[in-house]
């Protein structure tokens, strides 16, 4: 793992960082699109939210048959959101705010409509026979292997056939990532998501995957957890491609890796990288036990932070009121804002957002235009506030009211995290897991606060604590009282330790 300094503690390390999904967030030039001028007019927003830094979904020049994770030009800004001086515009606004940026990054592979594709080919990983090299199965279902029509020849793609993977074994495309990052960094970004990235390298001989002995520790769509990923993912060698990525994104940038893996395996690129995402909370049942041992295996020794960055929802699952339910929600924010380490909320969850019913015509292959709707920001305003034109997937209300109707409502949801990341940053040291009744998860953080939240379906008792620091109810949780004998379900509260 890569040293951190003693004495200065990194801006990630206790962040609270913010994905925006650009094409959803806020609309500009009524073309019912999200755009980076819509962004720019919403930063008070997210700057009164609190948060430390925002995580932007690709931007990049894309023909966006991936929601621009299939990207054409890595160094400039697709029209659909605006151009790089708007981008420069974002930077600026959102450092006066202190509000970093992060970008996603997506190194594994380009658009099939990238110009390497067609202009220098072997860029890309070919099988060297008339087919498939071998049985490598694609995320979204299939084979990895599609025939390129005009040369007749095989190419691989993780994701899907018009999103090649690249050979990052080649000093041509290790050189290109190390300038892009470098590029952006130059530019004012503060760090960067990098998509995919245990599929950055796989097997240079390319053997076949051996069938899977059993259930996956991750989830995966049915043909593709058939196998166990020995060969086409997390090559041993793929230190040497992260290493390019950090050289040129520099020790002060932010590198958290969307790393599909137990978080017991992430000790080769913790030597290159600061986090990965916690898979094991996202995937977690509600259930204590479910949800301890996924805490547990995200953090340092001692309870402190540890490999992962916390994360409940993004724009590939869906949301967090429908996974684990409405009544939910406020619980599930106390236990992502109280964990230490860096936490990552997903654009809407702050409002109790669920998923919408997609729209007419299917955006995603994959089927997760559900968990993309626009943002909705006031119930007064058409669409939502989102957009005065005809929104890509259409706006859906929010049971909690908008943004506007929420900020004034003292019990809403959008305050209730708010007031938790503003708690958090008065939240220091490690966390202690306490033994309480087998509803309730609770811990210590440091010598300070304590942290209740009832996962059951009926009242629990609720263990001795000092004064409620934030509820997740402020009509049975007000702050200062002292916590009621029984804990309602979908409830949870910070209090003051004893």
């Amino acid at each position: 793992m890569r040293p951190t300094p003693q004495k200065q503690e990194r801006w990630w390390e206790r962040a609270v960082i913010y994905q925006v999904y650009p094409r959803s967030f806020q609309d500009s030039n009524d073309d019912g699109i999200g755009d980076l001028p819509g962004l720019m007019s919403r930063l008070d927003y997210l700057n009164g939210l609190g948060v430390d830094a925002i995580w932007l979904s690709p931007i990049y020049r894309s023909p966006m048959a991936d929601g621009g994770y299939d990207i054409t030009d890595y160094l400039d800004v697709d029209p659909l959101f605006g151009d790089l001086a708007a981008f420069d515009g974002v930077l600026a606004e959102s450092k006066a705010r202190a509000i970093r940026v992060m970008m996603d990054l997506v190194p594994s592979h380009t658009s099939i409509e990238h110009p390497w594709f067609r202009e220098d080919p072997e860029r890309y990983i070919w099988s060297d026979r008339p087919g498939p090299a071998n049985n490598w199965m694609g995320v979204f279902g299939g084979s990895a292997w599609s025939r390129d029509e005009r040369s007749g020849r095989w190419y691989l793609h993780t994701f899907f056939p018009d999103q090649p993977d690249l050979n990052w074994r080649l000093d041509r495309v290790r050189s290109y990532f190390e300038g892009a990052t470098r590029f952006w960094v130059q530019r004012g970004v503060a760090g960067f998501r990098l998509d995919a990235i245990n599929c950055l390298m796989k097997d240079p001989l390319l053997r076949d995957d051996p069938p899977a002995a059993g259930q996956l520790p991750l989830p995966h769509r049915d043909d593709y957890a058939q196998l166990d990923h020995l060969y086409s993912q997390n090559a041993p060698d793929i230190g040497d491609g992260l290493r390019v990525l950090r050289e040129g994104a520099g020790e002060d940038a932010m590198l958290v890796g969307e790393i599909y893996l137990p978080s017991a395996e992430l000790g080769t690129y913790l030597e290159h990288l600061d986090a990965g995402f916690s898979f094991e909370l996202l995937h977690a049942t509600w259930h204590p036990a479910s949800v301890r041992a996924a805490i547990e295996m995200g953090l340092g020794p001692g309870g402190g932070p540890g490999p992962v960055a916390w994360v409940l929802g993004n724009h590939d699952c869906p949301r967090i009121a429908d996974r684990i339910g409405g009544i939910n929600a406020g619980a599930a924010a106390v236990l992502l804002l109280t964990l230490p380490g860096a936490a990552v909320i997903y654009q809407g969850d702050e409002l109790g957002m669920t998923d919408g019913p997609g729209g007419a015509r299917h955006e995603d292959r994959a089927g997760r235009d559900p968990h993309r709707h626009p943002m909705w920001w006031d119930d007064s305003s058409p669409n939502g506030g989102f957009s005065h034109g005809d929104p890509w997937l259409p706006t859906h209300e929010v049971s909690g009211g908008g943004a506007a109707q929420q900020t004034e409502d003292p019990d809403s949801i959008l305050n209730l995290y708010r007031d938790l990341i503003s708690v958090r940053r008065e939240m220091t040291g490690p966390l202690d897991f306490l033994d309480v009744d087998e509803g309730l998860l609770a811990y210590r953080r440091g010598s300070s606060h304590l942290v209740v939240i009832n996962l059951a379906d009926e009242a629990r008792p609720a263990p001795p604590s000092g004064p409620i620091v934030r509820g997740t109810h402020p009509a049975v949780l007000a702050q200062g009282s002292m916590p009621p004998a029984l804990l309602g379900p979908g409830t949870a509260f910070v209090a003051l330790a004893t």
